[in-house]
């Protein structure tokens, strides 16, 4: 499946209209439900061919941040054999107390792995958090970029990030 006859399958299935209140605050009349594309194995499958090449050399595990970060890096690390890190957006309370399951991620290189990003509010909060627990994060992948411009913050944050399509491409 080619980029585009992908983006023109994500959004066929995902693109919603109405009302919608985003994750950073903002609203919008378009949304795209990430999980109607995410439940989807041949669009999976089609965006871990896609997104393998743009995984940084170097990585050593692949962090999937809750919740539609994982199937995603789930997908990426059965195509390209990186493991996989599943990331809370906080500690659960019962059990390992850990935000960070799957592989130990204390000195990795990290590739955060993310759906959709408009301003990479959650984005920055996991960093902080995979740093705090001695990962090195440097660099963010998404499958969707809804932003208006690269988020300022991220590259504050000292984060290279890439995306494999642009939501402007779909209005």
């Amino acid at each position: 499946m080619t980029l585009d006859e992908l983006g023109q399958k994500i959004h066929d299935i995902s693109k919603l209209k109405g009302h919608f209140k985003l994750r950073s605050g903002l609203t919008s009349e378009v949304y795209f439900d990430k999980y109607r594309f995410e439940s989807q194995p041949q669009i999976l499958k089609a965006i871990a061919e896609h997104m393998a090449p743009m995984i940084p050399e170097g990585t050593q595990v692949l962090a999937g941040l809750e919740m539609g970060g994982i199937p995603i890096a789930t997908a990426l690390s059965m195509k390209t054999n990186i493991p996989v890190a599943f990331i809370r957006k906080e500690a659960k309370e019962y059990g390992t107390c850990q935000f960070a399951e799957g592989v130990d991620i204390k000195g990795k290189k990290l590739c955060l792995i993310e759906d959709v990003v408009t301003t990479g509010g959650q984005v920055l909060l996991s960093t902080k958090d995979l740093r705090k627990e001695g990962a090195i994060v440097q660099d963010v992948l998404s499958v969707l970029f809804r932003g208006s411009e690269p988020p300022q913050k991220m590259q504050e944050a000292e984060l290279n990030y890439k995306f494999l399509l642009d939501f402007r491409k779909f209005l």
